[in-house]
Order: C-alpha cells, then structure tokens, then sequence
C-alpha cells in the first residue's frame, strides 16, 4: 500500500473509531509492519503539528488515538455545552490513587488500605469510567478487581501507568501512619 494510501486508511479509522486503536490492529489493516506503521503515524504527527492542524495523536501504551489539540479548547466550547467536569472529593481521590499504584486490587484491599469503606468513591470512580473492573480474584468469594482505566490516563495527563510519579518512601510510611491513627479513631467511637 502506498503510504499516502496507509495515512489516509489510519486517519479513517482512527477518526471513525473515536478511541484508542491498537497500533499491531493498525499494522494489519494497512498490511504493514508494526516498525513501518509506528513510522507512518510518527510522520502523520508531525505533519499535523507542522501544517497547525487542528488534530494531533496521541498515544497510550501501545494504542493511538486522533484527538483534538488542546488549544481548540475555546473553540469547541462556541459550538457546544462545555464536557462535564469531573469533582473528585479527597475521598475518591485517594481511593483512586490506591487503586492506580497498587492494581489490580480488591475493595476489601483498599478498604484495608484507607481504614474505612469505599463503596461510594469505587462507585463514583467507576461512574466517571475512571477505574473498570479487570476480572475477579481466585478465592473465596470471588471478590472484583479494579485497575485504572485509559480515561485515568487522559485525565491525568500520562501515556501509561510507569508515568504516575513515585512515591516518597518516607510520605508512604506517613500516610500509612495517617490511616493507622484514623483507624484507631474509628475503633474508639
């Protein structure tokens, strides 16, 4: 296939697709390399940055997605409502945070983690498609895991989950220290 051909067929479906498609499902479509196909969108990138499109990829683990560039921002917002904002309470915040460092995780383990019960912030975190459910645990009762989700990535800026930051070894030991103490408190009331 020509390469005009194989930029024309990954643009068609990317935009007809409106998420992430797999770059080997690409390779295969336009009957190419993964090597060639990674080329090919690498060329179409920067042609877009270069020709000051209104569209970009953007890449997430080993997928790519059109998307729009974050500077049509404003224009977008002239022709429709604005995207609901997305309000994470401390609550959600640190059961996403639990789930997202130590995935796949149960609820029981986040509980264990936080000290109390997370029904309401892994529902909420499922309703904003943040975190998804990755299958169950072989024991008894079968319990859910969680892990994040691409929406997570987009959200908070990051390709992949080896971007999230490290944690301090010394603020873990003070947040587990934290949620002992607040556990304690609970047990006393």
């Amino acid at each position: 296939m020509k390469k005009t051909r194989a930029e024309a067929v990954i643009e068609a479906v990317l935009f007809t697709m409106g998420e992430t498609v797999e770059i080997s499902r690409l390779a295969e479509v336009i009957e190419e390399d993964v090597k060639t196909t990674k080329n090919i969108l690498k060329q179409m990138e920067e042609r877009y940055a270069r020709e000051d499109r209104g569209i970009t990829l953007t890449y997430y683990d080993n997928a790519v997605q059109l998307c729009t560039k974050e500077e049509m921002y404003e224009y977008l917002i002239k022709i429709t409502k604005a995207p609901r904002k997305l309000s994470l309470t401390d609550t959600v915040l640190e059961t996403l945070s639990i789930i997202a460092y130590k995935q796949p995780v149960t609820r029981m383990e986040v509980e264990r983690v936080r000290g109390v019960n997370c029904d309401h912030a892994i529902n909420k975190l499922l309703e904003y498609d943040l975190i998804t459910e990755l299958g169950r645990l072989d024991a008894p009762g079968r319990p859910l895991l969680f892990g994040t989700t691409e929406q997570f990535l987009r959200c908070f800026g990051v390709r992949s989950l080896e971007e999230l930051p490290e944690m301090n070894p010394v603020q873990l030991e003070e947040f587990k220290q934290q949620a002992e103490a607040e556990a304690q408190l609970q047990l006393e009331v």
